[in-house]
């Protein structure tokens, strides 16, 4: 979400400290105050506005966002009272706050990543035996969906191919899918996963192939900033349409 900019201190101040007194600072009435607020002129707009995104920002920094609290603050600031927070120890506050989150994220990781890794491997130790899934010497798994005709030919290393693919997570969680965009993709082999360049270059013009690729030729304990958490193992449906295209994009 993008940052509101306000350079007037004064409609800023303004509009935060009318958010939060008409959202919470009355107890006794916050939902009628909620109900009853109007948002008619551009001031009212942009005080919800302010406030709204204020909100989001402590939620999303793992703050637990009290409202009597902040129009406290906010009140000091507009009757002028220094803070009740020394600035030198304001700035420490902050620090020990965000080691705090920092570790507890870590932590988060860790037992997603745990819980991830056994998952994959059940996944993946359950669909080996399946008919049809070959394995190779890496891990990788893979089936045959169509044929390439007789003849075609394979990328290597240093080609590149344009191809049309449907990913998903072990829960059927589609992640990526040029598929479902309605435009194939042009990249190196050597610029993806491992996991897609090992599959690539078993692959033929024409071919369609599903793979299931685990977590370490995938993208590992780190994941993404995505839908793809740590450990995940992969599921992809991949056509190889063409060997050294144009560029056209990336997956």
């Amino acid at each position: 979400m993008k940052k509101l900019h306000v350079t007037k201190a004064g409609l800023l101040g303004a509009t935060i400290a009318a958010v939060l007194v008409t959202s919470g600072c009355n107890k006794e009435s916050n939902n009628a105050a909620s109900t009853e607020v109007k948002l008619d002129t551009v001031e009212q707009k942009m005080t919800y506005i302010v406030g709204y995104n204020m909100a989001k920002q402590a939620q999303a920094n793992g703050l637990d966002f009290q409202k009597e609290v902040m129009s406290a603050a906010i009140q000091d600031v507009l009757d002028g009272k220094d803070p009740r927070i020394a600035q030198a120890e304001q700035q420490q506050i902050m620090m020990s706050f965000q080691e705090e989150q920092h570790s507890k994220r870590e932590e988060e990781r860790k037992v997603a990543a745990e819980k991830n890794l056994k998952r994959s491997q059940e996944f993946l130790t359950a669909n080996a035996k399946k008919d049809g899934v070959k394995v190779t010497e890496s891990g990788l798994q893979y089936e045959v969906l169509t044929a390439a005709p007789e003849g075609a030919a394979s990328p290597t290393e240093d080609d590149v191919v344009k191809v049309h693919y449907h990913g998903t997570l072990v829960d059927g969680t589609v992640f990526d899918s040029s598929v479902e965009r309605g435009q194939p993709v042009s990249f190196p082999v050597k610029g993806v996963i491992n996991g897609w360049v090992e599959a690539l270059q078993l692959m033929k013009v024409g071919d369609k192939f599903k793979l299931y690729i685990p977590p370490e030729l995938g993208y590992g304990e780190g994941g993404t900033s995505g839908q793809i958490g740590p450990n995940d193992a992969l599921i992809f449906e991949v056509e190889l349409l063409e060997i050294n295209p144009s560029m056209e994009g990336h997956p």
